[in-house]
């Protein structure tokens, strides 16, 4: 039975030397850690990348600066708002969780992670990073970029099974600073512990296993499909025109999209099920 991993000491502090000048880069960073602040970052940055992110997010709290706004607000003027972004079904569940923190907790987005897990949209990463970043709760924020650096680092290049590299990720995490440390890592698997990975300048080099052993580059299947022409850019063109238009019927859309017929009806099938488009007769307009 192999031994469980640890982490030297220099290396953490290694990581928190490269995080420092990090940690007010995005706005979301800025100031006293707030849950509602948190959570929208949180699900602006799924799939997005944080450059894109920031000046959507700095706007976004500017039209909904507190969860009663947001929950008060049409869910048309929430997917306006996430102009920008793509993914609109995700403005639709922060919406949602909005009105159920409302509802549900006073207001209050809570910092307890299995609370977070009963809002719409939130899963466990979210939990887990609004719980620790908001609220100090010594959880780790494990993403694909977490597990990678956590498997490389202390298992080289023979890892054993994900709930095993999971189970390592909880106990590295810096109890004094839980939400920092579970950025660090976030950015550091963005920056440098990539499938094709960028090592030099990485802090966790030294301590690294999967260097160590010569470091082999990795070549997983590929989670990003073609966009263009894509499903995904179908919904996006049909949300963004309905946007502007108090309503529109197909033939319509056909027009502003660009695309044919049974593609955007396919795609108004999808919005509509999943609440990001209303269908009223003939017409499709963003929700009430």
């Amino acid at each position: 039975m192999r031994a469980e991993p640890s982490l030297p000491s220099s290396a953490r502090v290694a990581v928190w030397d490269w995080y420092e000048p990090r940690a007010r880069a995005y706005a979301w960073r800025r100031g006293k850690p707030n849950a509602y602040r948190t959570l929208v970052s949180e699900l602006m940055l799924q799939q997005t990348q944080a450059s894109r992110v920031e000046p959507l997010f700095r706007a976004f709290l500017r039209r909904f600066p507190t969860v009663a706004s947001l929950a008060s607000a049409s869910r048309a003027d929430v997917v306006r708002a996430w102009a920008g972004l793509g993914y609109n079904r995700r403005a639709v569940y922060l919406h949602a969780a909005a009105h159920a923190v409302v509802r549900d907790h006073g207001g209050r987005v809570p910092v307890d992670p299995q609370a977070l897990r009963s809002l719409p949209g939130v899963g466990p990463y979210t939990a887990a990073a609004v719980a620790s970043i908001a609220g100090g709760v010594p959880v780790a924020a494990i993403d694909v970029n977490v597990r990678r650096v956590v498997r490389r680092v202390g298992f080289g290049a023979d890892p054993p099974a994900t709930a095993s590299v999971d189970a390592v990720a909880a106990r590295w995490v810096d109890r004094a600073d839980p939400g920092g440390w579970n950025q660090a890592l976030m950015d550091l698997g963005r920056e440098h512990c990539r499938a094709v990975p960028r090592c030099a300048g990485c802090p966790l080099g030294r301590a690294c296993r999967w260097r160590a052993a010569g470091g082999p580059v990795e070549h997983g299947p590929s989670r990003r499909g073609r966009f263009e022409g894509s499903m995904r850019q179908v919904r996006g063109r049909v949300v963004d025109a309905l946007r502007g238009r108090t309503s529109a019927g197909l033939v319509s859309l056909v027009r502003a999209t660009g695309f044919d017929a049974d593609k955007v009806a396919a795609a108004l099938e999808g919005l509509v099920r999943d609440g990001v488009v209303q269908r009223s007769g003939r017409s499709y307009r963003l929700p009430a």
